[in-house]
């Protein structure tokens, strides 16, 4: 479980950088750990650097559709407006819930408000958390009616 969170870091730095930079585009093909020098990369084990790529890939291809979830449950905060960082927390999250069917909706949230908690304002997990969790709600409802 240690990789996977590795890994949701390490897709988190990278989505990041793109974004920061204004390189995030809908689509893009893979891309190499920006934020990690050649012997960080070297020193990675196999199943983060997997985890990441699904992460990253699965992100990519449904980038507008990602936003779109983000942009509709943020009501009082455009896309935009949403600090880079918390923008990307959303996004790997948003896609887990959407398209991961072998992680529980609860450990996408509860790793979500990890990773905030770690590298974003003190109180803007409970911003994400919301977010996440009135997702979840929905999806969920979706899913019994269909």
């Amino acid at each position: 479980m240690k990789s996977r969170h590795m890994g949701r870091e390490l897709a988190l730095s990278t989505l990041y950088a793109l974004d920061f930079n204004g390189e995030l585009v809908p689509g893009m093909g893979p891309v190499d750990f920006p934020t990690l020098s050649d012997e960080e990369r070297e020193q990675l084990d196999q199943e983060t650097v997997l985890f990441a790529r699904f992460l990253l890939a699965g992100t990519f291809d449904h980038l507008e559709e990602i936003d779109a979830w983000i942009s509709r449950f943020s009501i009082n905060r455009p896309l935009d407006k949403i600090d880079c960082i918390d923008r990307n927390i959303l996004r790997i999250s948003v896609f887990s819930l959407l398209h991961v069917r072998d992680i529980h909706s609860n450990v996408v949230i509860t790793e979500a408000v990890r990773l905030s908690q770690e590298y974003s304002r003190e109180v803007n997990y409970k911003f994400i958390n919301g977010i996440l969790d009135s997702m979840r709600k929905e999806i969920d409802d979706n899913a019994q009616n269909s």
